[in-house]
């Protein structure tokens, strides 16, 4: 099945559970993208093997250089690429639904390097073996 990881292949680290992440949102409701990216980095630093899933809109923040031509900088909170840095320094493994690339015209060579593109099952497979799971 194209775009398909199976949770074997999907790196976790042998002493932490799974906390899934899931994210629809994108550019049009950047505090949800934001809560998402938070709370992924917030499981990650509690030492969790915390995976973001993005969908739908969500994929869009993960495209390479999406977030710089579309940031603007409001001092009063963390911006969006602030909250991806911290998810993608606490260790945070991003996926991208391969199906939505597909949809938008997009492929893994498009997203940033810590990103990669995973199949529904992956996302089936994760949440149906987690601890907890999140929806944004």
């Amino acid at each position: 099945m194209e775009g398909f990881t199976s949770p074997s292949t999907v790196k976790q680290n042998q002493t932490n559970e799974t906390f899934v992440i899931l994210c629809a949102s994108g550019f049009e409701n950047v505090a949800r993208a934001k809560s998402a990216l938070m709370f992924a980095a917030l499981a990650a630093a509690a030492e969790y093997h915390s995976v973001l899933y993005c969908i739908q809109n969500g994929v869009e923040i993960m495209v390479r250089g999406a977030i710089a031509d579309f940031e603007k900088t409001d001092p009063s909170s963390p911006t969006l690429s602030q909250r991806l840095k911290e998810a993608i320094e606490e260790g945070v493994e991003i996926l991208c639904c391969s199906q939505t690339l597909k949809n938008k015209g997009l492929t893994e060579k498009d997203l940033i390097a810590e990103a990669s593109a995973s199949g529904a099952m992956t996302l089936i497979d994760l949440t149906t073996e987690a601890k907890g799971v999140l929806c944004f």
